[in-house]
């Protein structure tokens, strides 16, 4: 909608809520009357109960939360009495005439004393929520979202390295991702028994991730006595170790402890005797 339209939509508006004040105005002043007000305070009351429905509105379209749910207490509280006031209004004829009972507004007396005091308490009502409205609304702070323009991004940000080279300071480098690392080809598998001047690849690699201490040379004391055996040795002692052993019972742990040597070579052993064990059992059976 442009300005025009707008403008036309606020003065249809205003033209229409000044119409309704007329018509409400006649009735509240009326009751104003039958209460004992004068002609000046009767004049007058349409103001203070009406009037403090469009400040109440004014307050509803500028306040958030809790201020705001106060405001559209107060606007509906004021325009149900309004209203009950102006439904009074058409229900007493005496009321339309320049001569009225004061203090009258029904025939029965409970609904009587319960119109007069809603009639005679909405002035003070209006002055209490009025003034509570006028300093919720002066001291309303509306949150606002900051906005940056392209100009003050880069004015900051000449700011920030004007400061870091004031103070000696360098600039932060970026920093660059690492590369992927890149696969490496697997190592050959080579075999664990080995004779004693060589000493295989794996125990080499391990060895070499370890730390090692500063603890000099070994004392010739401290050595072992016992010579290294080769494979044909060890190969020759587990087969004395466990020629009454069962096929269940030739484990590489077992073997390992018999002999006394490593896991790995143990496993060797325990595969080469149980091949043998095989072929001497293929054999028998060709015989047979």
């Amino acid at each position: 909608m442009n300005r025009f339209g707008k403008g036309l939509l606020v003065a249809a508006l205003v033209g229409v809520v000044g119409m309704a004040f007329r018509v409400s105005w006649n009735a509240l002043r009326d009751v104003a009357t039958a209460t004992g007000a004068d002609e000046t305070a009767a004049f007058l009351y349409p103001f203070v109960v009406d009037g403090l429905m469009a400040l109440a509105l004014v307050a509803t379209l500028v306040l958030t939360d809790d201020a705001r749910r106060f405001a559209l207490r107060v606007l509906a509280a004021y325009t149900l009495a309004s209203l009950v006031l102006n439904y009074v209004h058409g229900l007493v004829p005496q009321l339309h005439d320049e001569v009225v009972d004061w203090g009258r507004l029904a025939e029965w007396d409970p609904a009587n004393w319960a119109l007069v005091l809603l009639a005679t308490s909405l002035p003070v009502g209006s002055i209490y929520f009025g003034s509570d409205l006028v300093a919720k609304v002066l001291h309303h702070r509306p949150i606002e979202t900051p906005t940056t323009t392209p100009n003050q991004d880069e004015s900051s940000k000449t700011y920030v390295n004007r400061s870091t080279a004031d103070l000696g300071v360098s600039a932060p480098v970026p920093v660059t991702p690492a590369p992927a690392p890149v696969a490496l080809p697997a190592a050959p598998v080579v075999s664990l028994v080995k004779s004693p001047d060589r000493v295989p690849v794996g125990a080499v690699a391990a060895e070499s991730t370890r730390p090692r201490r500063a603890t000099g040379r070994v004392p010739e004391a401290a050595r072992s006595s016992r010579p290294a055996r080769t494979p044909d040795q060890l190969l020759t002692e587990a087969r004395t170790a466990t020629a009454d052993w069962s096929d269940r019972e030739l484990t590489a742990e077992g073997i390992r402890r018999a002999v006394h040597t490593s896991p790995a070579k143990a496993r060797v052993l325990r595969d080469t005797l149980r091949a043998e064990r095989e072929q001497a059992a293929d054999t028998g059976e060709a015989a047979a």
